[in-house]
């Protein structure tokens, strides 16, 4: 007798559906610590804007934790904090071009999408290096900036990797991955360059594509697409645009609303959370810190709970987080909740337009099938 497969989501599951038992409260306050590291060494050094950076990085690669390279926790985040590190370099130099930019943007779709195929983990790491690329574009400069920024954001990777195997007592751990970084790379690097092999010569020769290709190529048209527009309309804190729509393209229709409408929803609800708090209140500097933490804490804690929650946490970090620069968080929630409105109905209706062309295009049996 086979296995029943297990029953589909509910529709707009990452909406409505909380599974409470995937929360992570205690487990998750070690991952704070580096970014409180980070925060305060940053402000009392009188360098708030390097202290952001570094916190993002430790930020970031703490959720590494929470995916698997070959059964080590470690290793995600060995490879994201490199990836994200490599990727604030190069888009701080594309920046300077929005050509160049949006190759860029659409290239590094395509790659994440083709690493879909891969470990989870290693898909993570891509997406990931694409967020962070997009984000540095934002702030075009020079090479030596662009490494400075780059080597704030590998730190506070690297605090974040130290501190974890240090708590968890994942230290030989740590000392095993450190070893197999480079063979990891090559790895990773043969297999993607096998797939975009395969996946040219099936067009050329008009044979059946690798599954992962037409999410690839809907995803480089998407971030291609989305960067042109928040470069050409100079929209503030415009990255958000494709970054969005990057998380929130998924193969499948459903799944692509489901993530738009939490995504959008729990943007909203976070910027309105984050910009009442900053003001109604006008907390000090110090008491800021601790609700970049606080809500920091709760985005790592609430991941697997709800997409939408976890989303609303996420927006009121950043808020919060970008105000301990002096930038007005009002602002920031405002731009950031457009941005990301901008960015899912981008991502959905490059979804919509996809399944028209197929159904006008394809034999009503291909059509079903897809």
């Amino acid at each position: 007798m086979s296995a029943q497969s297990p029953a589909p989501a509910p529709y707009l599951a990452d909406t409505f559906v909380f599974d409470w038992k995937a929360q992570s409260f205690r487990a998750d306050l070690i991952f704070v610590l580096p970014i409180s590291i980070c925060l305060t060494l940053g402000i009392w050094l009188g360098h708030p804007g390097a202290a952001l950076i570094s916190a993002g990085g430790a930020f970031t690669v703490g959720f590494g934790a929470k995916q698997h390279i070959d059964d080590s926790p470690l290793l995600p985040m060995i490879l994201a904090s490199l990836g994200i590190a490599a990727a604030t370099f190069i888009g701080m130099i594309a920046g300077h071009t929005d050509f160049i930019l949006v190759l860029f943007a659409a290239g590094g779709g395509f790659v994440y999408g083709m690493l879909s195929l891969r470990q989870p983990g290693v898909s993570w790491v891509g997406q990931q290096s694409v967020v962070f690329m997009l984000v540095a574009s934002a702030f075009p400069s020079s090479p030596r900036a662009a490494a400075v920024r780059a080597g704030l954001v590998m730190a506070g990777g690297a605090l974040q990797i130290l501190t974890s195997s240090i708590l968890l007592r994942l230290l030989q751990q740590l000392r095993t991955d450190l070893l197999s970084v480079a063979r990891y790379l090559r790895e990773e690097h043969q297999a993607l360059r096998s797939s975009v092999e395969e996946a040219a010569c099936s067009l050329i020769k008009r044979q059946a594509a690798p599954s992962a290709l037409p999410y690839a190529i809907r995803l480089s048209i998407t971030l291609g697409v989305s960067t042109e527009i928040y470069r050409h309309f100079g929209f503030a804190n415009g990255y958000w645009i494709p970054m969005t729509a990057l998380l929130v393209l998924r193969p499948g229709l459903s799944d692509t609303a489901s993530r738009a409408i939490a995504r959008t929803m729990g943007t909203l609800a976070g910027a309105i959370l984050a910009s009442f708090f900053l003001a109604h209140l006008a907390p000090a500097l110090p008491l800021l810190a601790l609700f970049t933490l606080f809500f920091a804490w709760l985005s790592y804690s609430l991941n697997n709970v709800n997409y939408g929650l976890f989303t609303l946490c996420l927006t009121a970090y950043i808020v919060c987080l970008l105000a301990l620069n002096s930038l007005p968080g009002k602002d920031v929630a405002y731009h950031r909740a457009v941005s990301t409105v901008i960015g899912g109905g981008l991502a959905l209706t490059v979804r919509l337009f996809v399944i028209r062309y197929r159904q006008k295009h394809s034999t009503p049996a291909s059509a079903q099938a897809s």
